[in-house]
């Protein structure tokens, strides 16, 4: 169905896509019943598009729905954000539920690392920490999925800490290497509830849980504050990398 849909986005729009994942709940290995398919692609147009003197877009949205969050980023879009070590494109690369990827992007994928950036990452997943816990985990009452909206974001920021690389989509693995005794029998119990259950319904917040990312979050910003400055790479493998998609 998911590969139908991509067809359907080659023929209408007529572009090449190149790689094609899954980048919500059910790459993270937490997908609820009821989840939807958040699908993510990389497209290249034909050589005279990029051409043209006019301004033009770099984005495909082509599906929103309960079903389906369809959309895609050109591949100049693409490389320049790599450049920017732009975060989500490293999950991109990393995602466990392959559609659709072709012998380019293998190519690609084997620079992608070497423009990672430990404080982009870092500024990245904490910023996602934070705006998440304030908005939904600090009432009395508050709805238990988001607990996962925030401390996946911390797991990855202890992750990028700890390696200096792009963390790993699958929360398990995130878990196992950095959450160690005091939260992961919690954070189980609650995947338990959210991987059963169509809502995860509100109940009193985890005082454990809320000390545990209050604690974390003021320790990863106290350490990006020691991290040396970084330099962008220079671009000339990303130039070769575009000019070889044609």
């Amino acid at each position: 169905m998911i590969r139908q849909k991509l067809f359907e986005i080659e023929a209408g729009e007529n572009v090449k896509i190149l790689h094609a994942v899954e980048s919500g709940s059910r790459a993270w290995g937490f997908a609820s019943p009821d989840s939807d398919y958040d699908v993510r692609f990389i497209y290249v147009r034909p050589k005279d598009f990029y051409l043209m003197l006019q301004k033009t877009s770099d984005v495909i949205e082509w599906q929103l729905d309960e079903i389906f969050d369809i959309n895609g980023w050109d591949l100049r879009k693409t490389l320049c954000l790599l450049h920017k070590s732009n975060p989500t494109l490293f999950e991109w690369c990393s995602s466990p539920i392959i559609y659709h990827t072709t012998e380019y992007f293998d190519g690609l994928k084997k620079v992608v690392n070497d423009y990672f950036s430990t404080k982009t990452g870092l500024w990245h997943y904490l910023k996602m920490a934070e705006g998440n816990y304030h908005d939904y985990l600090k009432g009395e009452n508050v709805k238990l999925k988001k607990y996962f909206y925030v401390i996946r974001p911390i797991l990855a920021c202890k992750w990028i800490l700890h390696r200096q690389s792009p963390p790993p989509m699958l929360f398990s693995e995130l878990l196992a290497a950095e959450a160690g005794d005091e939260i992961t029998p919690l954070i189980n119990d609650l995947l338990k509830i959210k991987m059963a259950s169509q809502e995860v319904g509100e109940s009193k917040r985890i005082i454990k849980l809320n000390e545990y990312i209050n604690r974390n979050i003021a320790e990863i910003m106290d350490a990006i504050g020691t991290l040396p400055k970084e330099h962008h790479k220079p671009w000339d493998e990303l130039n070769r990398l575009f000019l070889n998609a044609f």
